[in-house]
């Protein structure tokens, strides 16, 4: 399928505090999304820090987050995991949450074979109506999706497209080659935004978009408009402040920024620590050049 979203979705963090997730503040940062220009949040990916949290946590972020947007922006949720059997019951939970749409990393960890992957995006798709959305993250997850898997993976009916975070743009090209019409391509590497929308990208799935959705989306709309000279000169704007967003693992340095802007975002959960004293400094100077705003 095609169609699912178009534009920048955000893949949001999850602020918190000493009681565990800080819902009122999750509030403030989806109105600021909103109000950004953003189409769609991707909420409990990686840059939401799933793994640290308990299953109620999480389901009082989708509870909250569908409420929240009522309607007025799309939710995705992350679902994916290592265990064919646990990212199907996910995904079903959030179809029953009111999600829009679910995200599925690829399994980790535990390397399965293509037809592997195929067999576990089937399986999501077939266990919920909601469009599903495969995330390729190979540096994370050790896995690769090859091209002529997604484009198998486009006869799925409710197959909605794929997040391309492998930063390999020939493997991306030839994806996008075997798939346009069929299904989207969403890019997932903030680096690559405009060079992935140029191929024909239906859109991203951005890091950065968490602190500057207003300067992400006029990115995305001038490509589109065909204004590539006025595209770029956007993407050379916002390179420092990406670079500077990822001076750490994801989603350190992000979750820093939201602080800095005003918002109470905590500091991440163990293992992951807070941003280092000297990268503050490169990102208090990045998030000033980029004349950024928060509340």
């Amino acid at each position: 399928m095609t169609g699912f979203f178009s534009g920048i979705a955000t893949a949001m963090i999850t602020p918190f505090d000493e009681n565990g997730v800080n819902l009122e503040e999750l509030g403030k940062m989806i109105e600021f999304q909103i109000d950004g220009g953003t189409d769609a949040l991707v909420i409990l990916g990686t840059t939401g820090e799933p793994a640290t949290m308990t299953e109620a946590e999480k389901e009082s972020v989708i509870r909250y987050s569908v409420k929240k947007a009522d309607g007025r922006i799309k939710i995705i949720v992350g679902t994916g995991s290592n265990d064919t059997a646990k990212a199907v019951a996910s995904s079903v939970k959030a179809e029953k949450l009111g999600a829009d749409g679910v995200l599925a990393v690829t399994p980790y960890y535990n390397k399965c074979t293509q037809k592997g992957l195929y067999d576990y995006y089937k399986a999501i798709c077939d266990a919920v109506s909601i469009p599903v959305i495969a995330y390729n993250v190979p540096s994370r997850t050790s896995v690769n999706i090859l091209p002529e898997t997604v484009e198998k993976l486009a006869e799925i009916p409710n197959m909605a497209g794929i997040k391309e975070a492998s930063g390999n743009m020939a493997q991306v090209c030839e994806t996008m080659r075997r798939i346009r019409g069929k299904t989207d391509l969403y890019s997932g590497e903030d680096f690559l935004n405009l060079p992935m929308l140029a191929i024909g990208g239906a859109g991203l799935i951005s890091v950065a978009s968490n602190i500057a959705p207003a300067l992400l989306k006029k990115m995305y709309t001038l490509v589109k408009q065909n204004r590539l000279e006025e595209a770029n000169a956007v993407q050379d704007f916002l390179l420092p402040l990406e670079d500077a967003c990822f001076l750490e693992v994801n989603p350190i340095p992000v979750k820093a920024a939201y602080n800095m802007l005003g918002f109470n975002a905590g500091v991440p959960r163990s293992p992951l620590t807070e941003l280092e004293e000297e990268n503050k400094i490169k990102l208090k100077k990045a998030i000033k050049n980029a004349g950024l705003k928060g509340i």
